[in-house]
């Protein structure tokens, strides 16, 4: 769905940016993926340099979402289409933060259990598909309908 006009080619680029964010969160996830298939490890070459700014910068990732959502989202001079996909970002990496909690606190028999290993790696692949359905989407300047994720994003993203 195109909304407002034709993104233009900053507008697709500057959409795929946020979706950063989640994924890196979701690589603790994949873990025991990347150690069964190393392999997979090539897909992580692109990542270093952020991966490298939020080892030496303390609480990256918090400052990172609290400037997306506060400075980006709720800019209404910033076109909608970066605004939609930097919330959808946001709540990926919600839903990313809460599987944390869960798999932490509420599960700790499952810790080193294959069911823990299978929910993790089912969390990082399906955050690895959403991630990568958005950017595709941002880059073919479509708004990426996610279930739930994209109805919640355009409640929240003022026109």
């Amino acid at each position: 769905m195109t909304w407002r006009g034709t993104p233009t080619i900053g507008d697709r680029i500057f959409a795929c940016l946020p979706y950063l964010l989640p994924l890196m969160y979701a690589l603790p996830f994949g873990g025991s993926l990347m150690a069964q298939f190393p392999v997979l490890q090539v897909l992580l070459i692109p990542l270093q340099p952020v991966m490298a700014i939020y080892r030496i910068i303390p609480f990256a990732g918090l400052i990172v979402f609290f400037a997306l959502f506060l400075l980006v989202v709720r800019n209404p001079s910033i076109p909608h289409f970066i605004r939609f996909n930097a919330m959808q970002a946001i709540l990926i990496d919600l839903v990313l933060i809460l599987c944390s909690l869960v798999m932490r606190f509420i599960v700790p028999a499952l810790q080193m259990s294959l069911l823990a290993e299978t929910l993790s790696n089912a969390i990082f692949l399906g955050t690895i598909a959403a991630v990568g359905y958005a950017i595709i989407q941002s880059i073919r300047g479509l708004y990426a309908e996610i279930p739930t994720l994209s109805e919640a994003a355009y409640m929240q993203v003022p026109r």
